[in-house]
C-alpha cells in the first residue's frame, strides 16, 4: 500500500539530501538480490533515521532486526565519535551481506553485529540506550519494547517500524483475523497510553511510531 501519491513521494525525494554512494549500493544489491527486498527502510526512511540519530548524538544504539544492514548505517550517521551500533538479527544468511557493506562504513568499528534471538540477545546486554529501532517480528514489538524501555537514558528514543502495516491497522476484518496486524494495533495503543514516554505517529513509508523517554 502506497501512503503518498508516487509524484509527492518523488518530489520529497528529489528535495532531500542524498544517501551515500555505498547505501545506493546497498539499496541495489538488496533490491535485485535478496528475498522481499521491501523490507529495506529505503532511501526517506533511512534519511529519516540519519536526521533523528545527528539530532540526537547517541552513544548507544540498539537496533532489532539488521536485515541487510542499511538502517544500522543510516543509524550510525549520527554516533557520538566512540559510540556504539548494536544490531540484531536471527538470519544467519543474511550475515555476509551485512558485513560486506558494513565493512566499507567510516563505522565499521562501531557497529557490532548480532546474530540469534533477539528476546535471548538483550538481556545479555548492560548498555544504557540512547536510540533503539525496532523492526524485527512484529508479534514481539511489545515484548521487545518492554524489554529495552527500563534500560534507556532519559530523553532517549524507541522508534518502531512498520506501525501502519501497510494500512491494516484500520481494517477491522484485517484486526480480527491477521494476527501481526491485531499485534501492531495493540502495540500502538500500549504506547500511546504508556506514561513514561511522549509519543507521535509518523505516516514515513509504512509508519514509523517514535517515543521519547520521559
Amino acid at each position: 500500500m502506497e501512503f503518498l501519491p508516487k509524484e509527492i513521494e518523488e518530489y520529497a525525494e528529489r528535495f532531500t539530501k542524498q544517501e551515500s554512494d555505498l547505501l545506493q549500493s546497498l539499496n541495489r544489491y538488496t533490491q535485485t538480490q535478496v528475498l522481499r527486498p521491501r523490507m529495506i527502510s529505503g532511501f526517506l526512511q533511512g534519511r529519516v533515521l540519519s536526521m533523528f540519530s545527528k539530532i540526537h548524538k547517541p552513544s548507544f544504539i540498539l537496533e532489532i532486526g539488521t536485515y541487510t544492514g542499511y538502517s544500522a548505517l543510516c543509524l550510525a550517521e549520527g554516533l557520538a565519535p566512540e559510540g556504539e551500533l548494536h544490531s540484531i538479527d536471527i538470519n544467519d544468511e543474511l550475515r555476509p551481506v551485512q558485513e560486506q557493506f558494513i565493512s566499507q562504513s567510516e563505522h565499521r568499528n562501531q557497529i557490532h553485529l548480532h546474530t540469534g534471538n533477539a528476546l535471548e540477545i538483550i538481556p545479555q546486554m548492560h548498555h544504557k540506550w540512547d536510540m533503539v529501532f525496532i523492526d524485527a517480528d512484529k508479534e514481539n514489538y511489545a515484548k521487545y519494547y518492554q524489554m529495552v524501555l527500563p534500560n534507556m537514558q532519559k530523553g532517549g528514543l524507541i522508534i518502531a517500524d512498520n506501525v501502519l502495516w501497510s494500512g491494516k491497522v484500520i481494517d477491522q476484518t484485517e484486526l480480527e483475523k491477521d494476527l501481526e496486524t491485531k499485534e501492531i494495533h495493540e502495540f500502538n495503543a500500549m504506547v500511546m497510553l504508556d506514561p513514561r514516554v511522549e509519543n507521535i505517529l509518523l505516516p514515513v513509508r509504512d509508519g514509523l511510531m517514535i517515543a521519547r523517554v520521559l
